[in-house]
């Protein structure tokens, strides 16, 4: 149960906030006292101070400069019927959440009450979410030092307890998949299993036998029954990247999944129970893929019941620079020694354009190191000619650019693998297929290059 401390020098005012609050649920004390009310706050663990402005003795401002400067934690949320804005703004200099103006109206007082819970709930959330992603081996760091990573960990905060389908929008490379681990660690599913699938990975004759499994004989080969991801996901979370090359046959089976919460497998008669959470990822726009007939209405409204949107490594350049430091460490535990970037290095790193995102970052910093005796990695580490095999970020494109063949290859392949991609609309399978190579092929060379 919350605790909140009231401060006020009105006994009635002490009194009916103490009712207030006890009928909305709070565990409530009050003090008549400023100097009194300091000690105890910095004594018992309350949650929320609920302070007047104008006390004899010590005023509120003072109590609230005093409760910060010795190491109080709770949120202090001001009070007073003098002093309007003036008052308001001096208050919230000093480090107060907020500030109410008498005379208030009950619900007033309780809706700010709850406001503040929810931004503590969600500062921990958001913290704990961070820490797990910093410390967990496998996942790639997810940094939040720009507004817009702010504000997407934000919302995995609030979701992460819902059952609720989220629709993870955002270039290869930007953290999809990380963002959707951060879901499934922060719900109440984090001791099932994760299960993640590329769709555009798996040939269209096998995705569905992937996703709902098959029974003995279903076909050639099919020697014993085998459950698909959904079943081996139930009791946790499904993440399905790339949901935006699911074929129109396939995505009105997942329809029907989603809706009754049931799979049925390739060759079987019986229809199964599965409880799996389902998140989506795509690095298309689902909305003018649904418009254009290639992706189901029906399904894109099912899927976007939240949309967590991550831009592009270039559009939040602030996040550069600790995203570096992160895969230097990481780098530096896989390679067995130390690994950091000069302060040279990560302006160098800072000023690029990184067209493969965060995933490109992280290839970039750990070729460099592999390729490099030194420690503290420098700028000349990043451009050395035995990176050819995978351009710097700063390497031209020009179709006429001096450099080795293995260079002139690379740009033909890089200009190949665009035109075929612009030529098939973004599909990359008929791309893979006017290329004459695999899917998986594709996908290699579109990482390695930073295509999207």
């Amino acid at each position: 149960m919350t605790r909140v401390l009231v401060v006020d020098d009105e006994p009635g005012l002490r009194q009916s906030l103490g009712l207030l609050l006890a009928d909305a649920g709070y565990d409530v004390a009050a003090e008549g006292d400023a100097a009194r009310a300091l000690e105890r706050a910095l004594a018992e663990p309350f949650d929320l101070v609920l302070c007047d402005v104008r006390m004899p003795g010590l005023d509120g401002l003072a109590f609230l400069r005093a409760y910060q400067q010795r190491g109080g934690s709770a949120l202090v949320i001001m009070m007073s019927a003098y002093g309007g804005e003036e008052a308001a703004l001096a208050a919230m200099k000093e480090g107060a959440y907020d500030y109410i103006p008498k005379p208030f109206r009950p619900d007033e007082v309780v809706l700010t009450l709850r406001k503040a819970e929810e931004r503590e709930r969600l500062r921990h959330t958001v913290a704990t979410l961070k820490a797990q992603l910093d410390t967990s081996p496998p996942a790639r760091a997810l940094v939040a030092e720009s507004a817009a990573m702010k504000q997407a960990l934000d919302i995995v905060a609030r979701v992460a307890a819902h059952p609720t389908t989220v629709l993870i929008t955002g270039e290869r490379g930007t953290g999809k998949e990380v963002i959707a681990r951060a879901i499934h660690r922060a719900s109440p599913r984090a001791a099932g299993p994760f299960v993640a699938v590329n769709c555009a990975a798996i040939p269209d004759a096998l995705l569905e036998s992937e996703l709902f499994g098959y029974a003995k004989g279903a076909f050639t080969g099919a020697t014993a029954d085998h459950p698909g991801l959904f079943e081996q996901a139930d009791g946790g979370t499904l993440l399905l990247d790339e949901i935006g090359e699911l074929p129109l046959a396939l995505q009105a089976k997942l329809l029907r999944v989603l809706q009754e919460s049931e799979i049925r497998r390739v060759g079987d008669q019986k229809t199964r129970r599965v409880d799996v959470r389902l998140l989506a990822a795509t690095a298309k726009d689902l909305a003018a893929e649904a418009r254009a007939g290639r992706f189901r209405e029906d399904l894109f409204d099912r899927l976007h019941v939240v949309a967590i949107h991550l831009p592009p490594l270039a559009e939040r350049r602030e996040d550069i620079v600790p995203l570096a430091r992160h895969f230097a460490a990481q780098v530096g535990r896989r390679l067995g020694r130390a690994v950091t970037l000069s302060d040279a290095a990560l302006a160098w790193l800072g000023e690029q354009r990184w067209p493969g995102n965060a995933r490109e970052l992280e290839h970039a910093i750990e070729r460099a190191a592999v390729l490099s005796d030194r420690e503290i990695l420098e700028p000349a580490d990043f451009r050395k000619p035995a990176l050819a095999g995978a351009p710097s970020p700063d390497a031209g494109h020009e179709p006429g650019g001096s450099g080795t063949l293995r260079d002139a290859v690379e740009r033909a392949e890089r200009e190949a693998i665009a035109a075929a991609l612009a030529a098939s609309g973004g599909n990359r399978r008929q791309a893979a297929q006017r290329l004459g190579v695999s899917l998986r092929t594709l996908f290699y060379k579109m990482d390695r290059y930073g295509i999207e």
